[in-house]
């Protein structure tokens, strides 16, 4: 198969398997209705665990993970790294933007943790993980916890010793892309009036959405 043709599976099975709207389906499967309609208003497991469970915020976060992880990896053990992060970043955008619900997703930080978990294991863990999980502990905002750790891993990777350009540069664009999702709450941090996660009741718009 050429290279092109290679790139492009890869694209399109990344993308349709990152748009599977897993938040949304959990929570109506549970009778809880339309996660769209609390808190952020989108799919992923930190508004799911608005609704108070928090066994179904956990399996929306590892399936939101796997769907970009499990990409990456069937296409690396195929087609070596750089087809790999085509698809994990596909599901990214997928994810971000599904085809299913007219474009309007999540903000991608549960798919990023999964691709990077599969493409790139170790720097990931050592970079992505321990600031984001620091920094929650910390603040208790999770848009700013995702923001910096996302911010950390492309640098981070690259001082654990990643030197494919591919892996490098997608990690860096999909960093950006972090940073565009969460927009609206990077404009409430500069402005000091992103909520704590628990500190209120949620309102359309609060904090981040994986």
């Amino acid at each position: 198969m050429p290279d092109w043709a290679m790139y492009a599976l890869a694209a399109v099975a990344g993308y349709l398997s990152g748009s599977i709207p897993f938040g949304l389906v959990i929570t109506r499967a549970a009778g809880l209705g339309d996660i769209r309609a609390i808190g952020s208003g989108n799919i992923g497991a930190t508004n799911v665990l608005r609704t108070g469970r928090k066994d179904l915020a956990l399996a929306t976060f590892l399936l939101d993970s796997l769907k970009a992880g499990l990409a990456a990896l069937g296409f690396t053990l195929w087609a070596g790294p750089e087809a790999g992060m085509v698809a994990g970043a596909s599901a990214f955008l997928g994810h971000c933007y599904p085809v299913w619900l007219k474009f309007k997703g999540g903000k991608g930080v549960a798919t990023y943790a999964g691709l990077l978990i599969f493409i790139t294991p170790l720097k990931g863990l050592l970079v992505g993980a321990p600031i984001w999980l620091g920094l929650f502990a910390l603040t208790r905002i999770s848009s700013l916890s995702a923001l910096v750790a996302a911010a950390a891993v492309p640098p981070g990777a690259w001082l654990l010793g990643e030197r494919n350009p591919v892996v490098l540069g997608g990690l860096a664009a999909l960093s950006v892309l972090v940073f565009w999702t969460h927009r609206a709450n990077l404009g409430r941090l500069l402005n000091g009036t992103e909520p704590r996660f628990g500190a209120s009741k949620a309102k359309p718009g609060d904090s981040t959405g994986t």
